[in-house]
């Protein structure tokens, strides 16, 4: 019974470090959306990805400077062939990971550029720390403002609720059809997670055209 059990254990530690490799890995592939100053849509394998940028925190898209972020990552990415760290997936089960064009660190271009917050959890805090200090000392992009306030504490007092899809494990349900879609946020999930392609006809990498390319 006790050879059975460390077995088990044996297994289930195999696994456990099966799926930290497979989140941890660097690869090339193409940026072909971008739908905040901290979040961006990749092809990789003619599979559209969802990729949340790694240590930083962008201003909400209803948040001031929102826009602003979103054009400065568009303008540093968009259709650009980048290379991904990958570091995990997140609650909303997106992929966290650092961006590279060429040797520019996409993630601290953002911070540089006044355009997004290092993260409070950062495990680089002392770099993007500096380059921080370094934009609000210059009054660069949402260090212009008077008192700008961080998307953690925006998202408090607003509501910005998590998609209830992506809430118990990142599970995928029985949806399969457009029509079953809430949001374009959903469908993204569904297509880049659960591989419902049935939501992608054209197969352009952009799921339920009339959700999300209205939403752009």
């Amino acid at each position: 019974m006790k050879r059975v059990l460390n077995n088990r254990f044996v297994a289930i530690l195999f696994l456990l470090c099966t799926l930290n490799v497979a989140y941890a890995e660097e690869f090339s592939a193409k940026v072909i959306g971008v739908i905040d100053g901290d979040t961006v849509l990749i092809l990789r394998d003619n599979m559209p990805i969802k990729v949340r940028l790694a240590e930083i925190d962008a201003p909400e898209k209803a948040q001031a400077f929102g826009e602003e972020s979103k054009q400065s990552l568009a303008e540093l990415v968009l259709n650009k062939q980048v290379r991904v760290d990958s570091q995990a997936i997140d609650d909303y089960g997106r992929l966290v990971a650092l961006i590279k064009v060429d040797e520019l660190n996409v993630n601290y271009e953002q911070v540089q550029r006044g355009m997004a917050w290092a993260s409070s959890r950062s495990n680089r805090g002392k770099t993007l720390l500096v380059l921080q200090n370094g934009a609000i000392e210059a009054k660069r992009g949402l260090w212009a403002q008077i008192d700008p306030i961080p998307p953690r504490k925006w998202r408090k007092t607003h509501a910005v609720s998590r998609p209830q899809y992506a809430v118990k494990n990142n599970t995928c349900g029985s949806k399969r059809y457009c029509s079953q879609m809430n949001s374009c946020d959903e469908a993204n999930f569904y297509l880049s997670h659960c591989n419902v392609k049935s939501l992608d006809k054209n197969n352009d990498g952009v799921p339920c055209e009339s959700l999300c390319r209205a939403k752009k």
